[in-house]
């Protein structure tokens, strides 16, 4: 594109199987999506004391070791379980082609979480997912501007509907409340920032590399990237207890291994936009978890927001008249 001359051609798809390979991306997203909202239930739960009886609570952890652990236990856990089930095939990759799997483990997945915590940390939780969950918006606009995709009436509203939709989901109007904080709010659009990257970047990496290859890479580059800044040895001094050790494994395989796993899935069948929006249905998990677990009460509101974020996520599935399917856009340079 630009000075490259690069061509967009987009391919409309509309055979019976295409549509399967749609649909299974759609679960795919959904099932990541029901993996986030668990692991934000557990976090909560833990972090109160309620899933230990009430007893105690764990220490809390904070945004830094968190999301270096989620990540470092699992490209433990994943990268053995790819050369065990596949030989060192199954990781064979160029060196060009690595490095763009690292950015994306860095860029994309490390920064989200961390300013995701970050903000988490420094605002509330109804203003740290109200800011994540504008990622639709940013990922719309980007593809607009690029040409890669048209402003269509079902696509824009869609991702309206998905972000006021997640607003009401959290309780905005209801119960919840916005808290506002400089750091934070840089924090939270950073975070979303970071969200809407991987899944453009990352759509184009899985178009052209299987995803446990590209799952492996991208986590190592993150893992090593946080041990140059968080060293192993300062990890050590805090003294962990082996329940929150245990704890951490267990979040980095709910919170992080999984959901990416089923995400990345999704991101081989779907658009980077039907991607996002339809990833706004983990503030609905997360609510009904804590609704069905945490005996926490659900308000009206959130019970209109869940039926809106419902209804944005499948109404952006389904092809325009005139334009794109599913899998939308083919992007070839033109040297």
């Amino acid at each position: 594109m630009g000075d490259r001359g690069s061509v967009i051609r987009e391919v409309r798809e509309t055979t019976p199987g295409h549509h399967r390979h749609a649909l299974r991306g759609y679960l795919a997203i959904m099932a990541a999506a029901l993996c986030w909202g668990a692991a934000a239930s557990l976090g909560r739960a833990v972090f109160t004391g309620r899933l230990l009886g009430g007893s105690h609570a764990l220490r809390p952890i904070g945004p830094l070791i968190l999301t270096q652990t989620r990540i470092s236990f699992s490209f433990l856990i994943l990268a053995p379980l790819v050369l065990w089930l596949g030989g060192r095939s199954a990781l064979a990759m160029g060196k060009k082609e690595v490095l763009r799997c690292f950015v994306l483990g860095i860029v994309g997945m490390s920064a989200a979480n961390f300013f995701y915590y970050v903000a988490l940390a420094k605002t509330s939780v109804a203003t740290a997912i109200v800011l994540f969950y504008t990622a639709p918006v940013w990922v719309l606009l980007y593809l607009l501007a690029r040409g890669q995709q048209r402003a269509t009436a079902r696509r824009v509203g869609a991702v309206g509907a998905a972000v006021v939709g997640c607003g009401l989901a959290i309780g905005i109007g209801g119960p919840a409340h916005l808290r506002l904080n400089g750091l934070g709010l840089a924090a939270g659009l950073l975070g979303a920032g970071a969200f809407a990257f991987y899944n453009v970047y990352g759509h184009s990496i899985l178009a052209q590399h299987e995803r446990w290859r590209v799952l492996v890479y991208a986590f190592f580059g993150a893992t090593l990237f946080w041990m140059v800044v968080n060293p192993p040895w300062a990890i050590a001094a805090a003294r962990y207890s082996a329940g929150e050790w245990g704890f951490m494994v267990v979040f980095a395989v709910v919170s992080l291994l999984l959901p990416f796993s089923f995400y990345f899935a999704g991101l081989q069948y779907l658009d980077a936009t039907r991607a996002v929006v339809t990833s706004c249905l983990q503030p609905v998990f997360a609510i009904l978890f804590a609704a069905a677990f945490i005996a926490e009460s659900l308000h009206w509101l959130q019970a209109v927001g869940i039926v809106i974020v419902l209804a944005a996520s499948v109404a952006i599935q389904i092809p325009d008249k005139g334009g794109e399917a599913p899998t939308d856009v083919r992007l070839s340079l033109a040297e």
